[in-house]
């Protein structure tokens, strides 16, 4: 089983302690946190070789992030160095019903955003890969994010990858009408779209009455070999009702509902993507792997940060029916 390689933006996550709002901080709870990273982490987490493609600066907060994902087992060699460039910044103010949590950006100029086509070796970090995984976050940077964005996909067919994509519309970053211009051509090179139904509606104008109908309707429109949409309820702030469904080789196909106490929900989705990669790399059905990816990233909704720390007998207890009695 070959390795897969993420692309894409990693920032410092900041986040003031006991509820605080930003403007009462009088410290912050440093991490480290971004789409793709947050994906090479849970495949690493599962046992799937990973590597992290991204550009950092060469100063100690670059060093800091590239220090969390190699000690998370993620392999950093294709990340690129900026001497000029700063790192990105993200602030996670947690809420409480009737105040939602909120993320505040501070990544302008950031050395990601400055990529450029060329800069990274993708025959390199591409060499014995089996799988190339990317959002809709990498090319919203920057124009040359874009076209770099295009270059690796491109790179990535040509290496032979299974390539999935995570719609991941960030409104902050970009406008409707451009994500869905710069978006769209890219589509061709993807096998695996990773969305939600809101961002489906939002950048491609895809709306349907159901969840499995928008599936279809995507695979119909882009040619994708599967389409997995996450499904999320919002009972509270803290509690969520949470799965997937999966639409592959024109069946349909829906992972097991949770019902979550929230710790910290940044990163399931990408938890949801690891997993289904991770279980569709050991040749499992599209059934096994969303119900696997539903329980992982059900699992990381209980967890601090960015990233999951569960792992594969996590998750197996889990779709076993495991209590919520303690372990001992």
């Amino acid at each position: 089983m070959g390795k897969v390689v993420t692309f894409g933006e990693a920032m410092i996550r900041l986040s003031p302690p006991e509820f605080r709002r930003l403007e009462q901080a009088n410290s912050l709870t440093v991490g480290v946190g971004g789409a793709e990273l947050n994906v090479a982490v849970g495949l690493a987490r599962l046992g799937t070789a990973s590597s992290w493609v991204s550009r950092l600066p060469a100063n100690p907060l670059g060093y800091l992030c590239r220090n969390w994902a190699r000690a998370m087992g993620v392999d950093t060699s294709y990340i690129v160095w900026s001497k000029e460039e700063r790192m990105g910044l993200y602030f996670v103010e947690f809420g409480a019903a009737p105040r939602a949590s909120s993320v505040l950006y501070d990544r302008a100029h950031s050395a990601m955003s400055r990529l450029e086509p060329g800069m990274v070796d993708w025959y390199g970090a591409l060499s014995g890969a089996a799988w190339f995984h990317t959002s809709g976050i990498t090319p919203a940077l920057s124009d040359s994010c874009a076209e770099a964005t295009r270059e690796a996909l491109e790179a990535a067919k040509k290496a032979g990858c299974t390539v999935s994509y995570d719609l991941n519309y960030r409104a902050r970053l970009w406008p409707e009408e451009k994500a869905r211009r710069v978006q769209a051509p890219l589509m061709e090179y993807v096998d695996v779209l990773f969305t939600t139904e809101e961002d489906t509606a939002r950048v491609f104008n895809i709306r349907e009455q159901t969840y499995e109908q928008v599936a279809v309707k995507l695979s119909q429109e882009f040619g994708f070999k599967a389409v997995v949409i996450t499904l999320r309820e919002d009972l509270s702030v803290w509690r969520n009702r949470w799965s997937a469904l999966v639409y592959a080789d024109g069946q349909h196909y829906r992972g097991p509902t949770y019902e979550v106490e929230i710790v910290d929900r940044v990163g399931a989705g990408d938890s949801c993507s690891a997993g289904y990669i991770h279980k569709i790399l050991q040749g499992a059905t599209p059934q096994e792997a969303i119900d696997f990816g539903v329980a992982f990233s059900a699992l990381k909704h209980t967890m601090p940060g960015d990233f999951n720390y569960a792992t594969a007998d996590d998750v197996q207890r889990l779709l076993a029916g495991a209590g919520l009695r303690i372990a001992r």
